[in-house]
């Protein structure tokens, strides 16, 4: 079998190319693998390292007009903007993760029943609030925004979201009251 250095005669130019400069692109990862664990200093980022590396690479081969002589320099360009948007996924998952859910503490099945269980009890309740609350808070618990429920009853949307916030108090207050005077 013949390397990549000796052309077989069915083997057209383009992809005596292709493969040349396939070589001298692989020949920058052990480069590229320094450079971006350098920049991605955590544990697991080592398959961050490799991903970013390999899409670098893939970013070269796919440019079939890139000067061989430019193919380093583009190489850690790219590299180090992968590197860049790798911290930046990372920074914005950090700040989003405890808005979407508090991972420290894990909720237990008997925690979840009793959630469930409060929820449909509170639910019951909203009939001892009066029209406009128990219209929105209801509307609200079936996903509709206050928005949405201004623009379908053709109030504004201040008035939507007083009703709105009146209806919460008043069902804190009954939470409280049935809970043996618990100040909410």
């Amino acid at each position: 079998m013949s390397g990549i250095g000796d052309p077989e005669p069915h083997q057209s130019q383009e992809e005596l190319r292709r493969a040349l400069s396939w070589e001298v692109i692989a020949g920058h990862r052990e480069r590229l693998m320094r450079l971006v664990r350098r920049r991605l200093p955590n544990a697991q980022d080592a398959q961050d390292a490799e991903d970013c590396v390999q899409e670098a690479m893939l970013r070269a081969a796919v440019c079939g007009d890139l000067d061989p002589e430019r193919i380093g320099p583009f190489l850690t360009s790219v590299a180090l903007r992968l590197c860049v948007d790798n911290h930046r996924e990372q920074e914005r998952s950090r700040r989003l993760l405890p808005r979407a859910a508090d991972v420290r503490t894990p909720e237990t099945p008997d925690e979840g029943v009793c959630d469930r269980d409060f929820g449909r009890w509170l639910l019951r309740q909203v009939h001892l609030l009066r029209g406009r609350e128990r219209q929105v808070v209801l509307a609200r618990a079936h996903g509709i925004s206050t928005l949405e429920f201004a623009r379908i009853h053709q109030i504004s949307v201040k008035a939507a979201e007083g009703a709105f916030t009146r209806g919460r108090a008043r069902l804190r207050l009954i939470c409280a009251r049935a809970m043996d005077g618990v100040v909410a």
